[in-house]
């Protein structure tokens, strides 16, 4: 669902020109809910009422400067109850502009954030793999313990030290 939502977003944005608008709203909302991640779930509770919601997104786009057509996109989202989508079409829609600009998005979860160098070299080797620019969404997952598990749209590498543990007590199982 959150795919359709994401690409009805960037045709219009396509259409009215402002897809530079809308890739700034989108880090600034990515970036918002990456530091208050427990704020969406309040917004999107089913315990707020429609009035309560688009109340609380009102005032986030205003506070984060958003353009009127995201502060339109957010207000069909509050409507139909969709809010809790939000980061999903946020993630999509980075897809859509990734493939729009010819390059292709990685989505990277790593046990420890990766220095400046390692990302540049990361790049690289993804760039090499996919065969053309590759847009990095790096998230951290203390859970790998080490390595990274990189998915470039159907494909996964992982390398991570917790999926090899894994595989190790399996083949002692007999598994």
């Amino acid at each position: 669902m959150s795919g359709r939502y994401a690409t009805a977003l960037f045709a219009l944005a396509r259409e009215s020109a402002s897809l530079e608008a809308l890739a700034r709203d989108r880090a600034h909302l990515t970036a918002f809910f990456g530091e208050q991640p427990g704020l969406l779930s309040l917004a999107a509770s089913p315990l707020l009422t429609r009035n309560q919601q688009g109340a609380v997104v009102e005032t986030l786009a205003t506070r984060l400067d958003l353009s009127a057509l995201m502060k339109k996109f957010l207000g069909v989202l509050t409507r139909n109850r969709r809010l809790s989508i939000l980061l999903a079409v946020l993630r999509d829609l980075s897809a859509l502009e990734a493939d729009h600009k010819g390059e292709v998005t990685a989505d990277v979860r790593v046990a420890r954030a990766l220095t400046k160098t390692q990302m540049t070299a990361l790049e690289a080797q993804l760039k090499s793999i996919a065969g053309r620019d590759v847009a990095i969404n790096a998230s951290v997952d203390e859970s790998l313990i080490g390595g990274l598990v990189v998915r470039i749209g159907s494909r996964m590498i992982d390398s991570s030290i917790a999926t090899k543990l894994d595989s190790l007590e399996r083949a002692m199982k007999g598994i």
